[in-house]
């Protein structure tokens, strides 16, 4: 069973976590890339990575969805995030651009200065390349060829662009330079979620959870867990058709060869 590729995993509850990831571990999950917040986050996840070695990445960065850091709080993340020991498997995230605080504003007349989101996209990117450290993006619809954009220019390694939503046109953009996405248990009841885990290459597929984040469909009312991601692995192999053994053994090699589990 593969990985949950993008999990929120300090936001639960101590005693919570500890009897999730044993019933993740219980259902063959091997492990979780938990994405930080901001600063506070990171160091949460920093000590997660280190109470669950070898099951629990870190991914360290600040959510573009959250007011972007001035330049002496960007360096600082940066600095602390450059500083970590070279033998820490750790990824850069959840980075990316502002999609719903923007369309937020734009929707109520409100001026969106998208400057400082660019410009901190940009740097993590930066840092992503320099370090040779894999990208957990956010990055969602037209958001998502900006973010390209940026990666192209600032020489990145290939990017996971997480929970994607976006144009046909963005998704040939995203095959043509070999970026993964992933699929969230949404795959078992939403449309437009099963279509892109039926279509897109089985070799750049994920599967994550975006927990605590909660879902619908069979999933209505219930913590989100990563043990779900084997509910949509499931899935997508009856989507593809596909025996479902084959799927998870592809899914679970893709999160290693990007992350390096």
């Amino acid at each position: 069973m593969p990985y949950d590729a993008h999990i929120h995993l300090d936001h639960y509850e101590p005693a919570e976590r500890q009897a999730m990831l044993e019933r993740a571990a219980a259902r063959g999950v091997k492990g979780v890339v938990a994405v930080s917040m901001g600063r506070s986050s990171c160091e949460a996840n920093l000590q997660l990575a280190r109470q669950y070695p070898g099951f629990v990445l870190p991914a360290f960065g600040h959510h573009p969805e959250r007011e972007p850091l001035d330049e002496a709080e960007l360096d600082a993340l940066c600095q602390w995030i450059e500083a970590l020991p070279r033998d820490l498997n750790f990824a850069i995230g959840e980075v990316g651009l502002p999609y719903f605080s923007r369309t937020a504003a734009e929707a109520e007349g409100r001026a969106f200065d998208m400057e400082p989101y660019l410009r901190q996209c940009g740097r993590f990117v930066r840092l992503a390349a320099k370090l040779g450290r894999p990208l957990n993006l956010h990055a969602v619809h037209e958001d998502a060829d900006a973010v390209m954009d940026i990666i192209e220019l600032c020489g990145a390694p290939k990017a996971h662009f997480h929970w994607f939503k976006g144009s046909a046109r963005t998704l040939e953009r995203l095959i043509r330079n070999r970026h993964y996405i992933s699929v969230t248990p949404e795959v078992l009841y939403d449309e437009e979620t099963r279509k892109l885990a039926r279509d897109y290459p089985l070799e750049l597929l994920l599967v994550e959870t975006d927990g605590p984040w909660p879902f619908e469909g069979p999933f209505a009312g219930k913590t989100t867990e990563p043990g779900m991601v084997a509910d949509a692995v499931s899935e997508i192999a009856r989507l593809r058709g596909l025996p479902e053994r084959e799927v998870a053994e592809a899914l679970d090699e893709n999160a290693r060869r990007f992350y390096g589990f």
